[in-house]
């Protein structure tokens, strides 16, 4: 069992910026992720990075605004979002996938966490 718990999350106002943390009960060596979900919508996949760090790859709606990354001495991943505009507002999850791979569905996470707030005013 992994144990994530989100953190950061708070009403900002457009433009501005956030950066979320992920903490996880023991050493990840699956990719890991962030996925959000808007009032009325499904969850969407936002970014995720693989076991060994790099670049991550991104949601076209975030890309070139939000950055990945991740400490695995800390078991920590990190979602830094700048230029937060109002339809960036959701519940924001960290996600660990089973194992390896490039598809980012919710069927692909094998844990997640509690979600924190994110809300962006105009």
């Amino acid at each position: 069992q992994v144990q994530l718990v989100e953190s950061g999350g708070g009403l900002v106002q457009a433009g501005d910026s956030l950066r979320l943390s992920c903490a996880s009960s023991r050493t990840i060596s699956n990719d890991m992720g962030w996925f959000r979900q808007a009032p009325g919508k499904e969850r969407e996949f936002v970014a995720a990075i693989r076991w060994s760090g790099g670049n991550g790859y991104y949601a076209d709606s975030v890309k070139g605004r939000f950055t990945i990354s991740r400490d695995n001495a800390k078991n920590m991943v990190y979602l830094q979002m700048n230029s937060l505009k109002p339809e960036d507002t959701a519940v924001y999850y960290c996600a660990v996938r089973y194992g390896h791979g490039s598809t980012w569905n919710p069927q692909d996470v094998a844990y997640w966490g509690q979600g924190t707030q994110v809300t962006v005013s105009s």
